[in-house]
């Protein structure tokens, strides 16, 4: 019983060796070697882009709001729905 129990853990570290050994060769292999870490600069402007982003984000979503929850009621009170 045991016997199979530690053929059956070899042969799963044989196919999750294996996978790792295609990570650099496949069709994300270029990529990879390509990669690089980003210089402080990069960062710094990829930050700051991503800041205005969700900050645009959620001022369309607050106008959203309050266009739903205070201004529609009130068009609507005004015409007599």
């Amino acid at each position: 019983m045991s016997g199979s129990f530690i053929d059956k853990a070899w042969e799963i570290q044989r196919k999750i060796e294996k996978r790792f050994e295609r990570l650099g060769k496949g069709k994300y292999g270029r990529v990879f070697k390509m990669a690089r870490n980003p210089d402080p600069d990069e960062y710094t402007k990829t930050a700051e882009m991503t800041a205005i982003g969700i900050l645009i984000i959620g001022i369309i979503g607050f106008t959203i709001f309050i266009l739903a929850t205070i201004v529609a009621p009130w068009v609507a009170d005004k015409i007599g729905i």
